[in-house]
């Protein structure tokens, strides 16, 4: 009996020690569900976080509307018919400067030819077989040498001088013809490009004022693109008409150099087929 109420304390002494143990171990064990289970969601949402990417550095294009590439793209039909024109005069003038400036260098050619061999020759027949068949003066001599040989007929009761003098002056009119082709186009352009780039620039102030009609309000943006379109064909009548005008005086004033030659030519040739004329017809 003794020794069994000595036990009981002992009993309760261990009881206590192992209820002091065991709640501590209780206590820690507790938070490793919840640790657990937030594990699953921290890796979830781990990669719905964007990653950063380095700032790239945007280009920025710059578009004139207002240019000529805007006036051939966004231009009516008025405008693209008014610059197609202007284009023509323009290829046609180019061209007419072109040809004929090649064409008084080879007269000035035929011009050297005809003083170094045609007054050398033995006759005027031989003369003129020695030029070129192109060469005006060719034509000239043929022709002086043609109507000494037709002096007959009708034609005999006119003078033998006078008949040789008209022979001649038509011929040389007929190459001053052929020197003065295409001036006349020359002359139309001058006169006439400035006036259809001012149709241009008209039209293109009456897009710009129904653009502000139609907007309401006279912003820069509405206005700028006719008022450009216009200025554009005012720079290109100008730029047709004055190499057309500088064009056709230059080439005048070289004809009129190239008919001094011919004019002389023409001259002397009259005195040596007078010379020479048959003595029937000198006589007459």
């Amino acid at each position: 009996m003794l020794k069994m109420i000595r036990l009981a304390p002992l009993a309760a002494v261990l009881l206590l020690a192992m209820s002091a143990v065991v709640v501590p171990l209780t206590g820690q064990a507790q938070p490793a569900p919840a640790a657990a289970t937030a594990a699953p969601a921290d890796s979830a949402a781990a990669p719905a976080a964007p990653t950063p990417k380095a700032p790239t550095k945007a280009t920025e294009v710059v578009d004139n509307p207002y240019g000529l590439a805007a006036l051939l793209k966004g231009s009516d039909i008025v405008a693209k018919v008014t610059l197609t024109i202007l284009v023509i005069m323009s290829v046609g003038s180019w061209y007419i400067i072109i040809t004929k400036v090649y064409e008084q260098a080879k007269m000035g050619r035929h011009a050297r030819a005809a003083d170094k061999t045609f007054w050398s020759a033995a006759s005027l027949q031989e003369g003129a077989a020695g030029l070129k068949k192109t060469s005006p003066f060719r034509f000239i001599a043929e022709t002086g040498i043609e109507a000494t040989s037709k002096h007959v007929g009708l034609l005999e009761q006119v003078d033998v001088n006078e008949w040789i003098t008209m022979s001649i002056q038509r011929a040389m009119e007929n190459v001053q013809s052929r020197t003065q082709d295409g001036l006349a186009f020359l002359a139309t352009v001058g006169s006439t490009a400035p006036f259809v780039g001012l149709f241009g620039t008209v039209w293109g102030i009456v897009n710009a004022l129904t653009a502000i009609g139609i907007a309401g309000q006279a912003s820069i943006d509405k206005v700028a693109g006719p008022v450009g379109e216009a200025l554009i064909m005012t720079a290109i009548g100008l730029a047709v008409a004055v190499p057309a005008v500088l064009g056709y005086n230059w080439l005048v004033k070289r004809n009129k150099n190239a008919m001094e030659y011919v004019r002389s030519f023409g001259a002397d040739l009259h005195a040596v087929l007078l010379a020479n004329a048959p003595k029937t017809a000198a006589r007459a």
